[in-house]
């Protein structure tokens, strides 16, 4: 992307940052015309870039790089961001330097506006940061989620499990006002959809629908069981 770059721009002076925190720092210290961002970066995505910036500091045009699917990048579009998908086109990516040049001035708007798109997409989506990038899928889709440390397993109804690098707090939060979604203790969310039994022994086991058993909390056991009655 560099040579492309230098191809069209040949006076362009190119600043180059291998995570976000070393390219907060250089977009502080620079006078930066136009941010080139990739979303799946290690440690902090792309989309966090927002956060290390108040309201109107961030002045350079934002355009991101992107692996995203059909629907991701139509929200972004919707909403007047600037994307090049990759394997990346030099013609897109000459028109979105150009359209990002022209706009500095409106950037702070499209920073409200990804914002308000990344949450829209996630009201009916759980977005999974995967390795090679983004997973979106409906609720419905997941199984549970299990805490391992710092990091999520999500058992999916396809039968696959995705080590994600959030811990369950973040899940937990997001799905907090999802109805199905149900902490039985602390190192499980699971979706009361996919219970497929309950067990009373000396203590409480929910066997869900890939036969992963879980047991209650004894301080949840009461709430719980009053939940199953009203729910199924």
């Amino acid at each position: 992307m560099k040579n492309l770059i230098f191809q069209k721009y040949p006076e362009a002076i190119i600043e180059e940052a291998s995570n976000l925190l070393d390219g907060v720092a250089l977009i502080k210290q620079e006078n930066i015309n136009v941010i080139l961002s990739d979303i799946n970066m290690p440690v902090h995505n792309g989309l966090e870039i927002t956060n290390f910036f108040e309201k109107e500091e961030l002045k350079a045009a934002l355009i991101y790089t992107t692996a995203y699917d059909h629907y991701a990048i139509q929200a972004f579009k919707n909403n007047a961001l600037d994307y090049i998908l990759k394997p990346v086109d030099e013609d897109e990516l000459y028109e979105a330097i150009e359209k990002g040049l022209k706009n500095n001035d409106s950037q702070n708007q499209v920073i409200d506006n990804i914002k308000k798109a990344f949450d829209k997409m996630t009201i009916n989506k759980i977005s999974l940061e995967v390795p090679k990038g983004y997973m979106f899928m409906a609720p419905d889709e997941v199984v549970l989620f299990e805490a391992d440390g710092m990091y999520t397993y999500v058992h999916l109804l396809n039968g696959k499990k995705e080590l994600i690098s959030k811990p369950l707090k973040h899940f937990v939060d997001q799905l907090e006002s999802n109805v199905l979604f149900y902490r039985p203790q602390r190192s499980y969310l699971i979706n009361l959809k996919h219970i497929k039994e309950v067990k009373k022994d000396e203590a409480l086991y929910i066997v869900m629908e890939n036969d992963k058993s879980i047991t209650v909390s004894r301080d949840k056991k009461k709430s719980f069981m009053e939940l199953l009655e009203k729910v199924f």
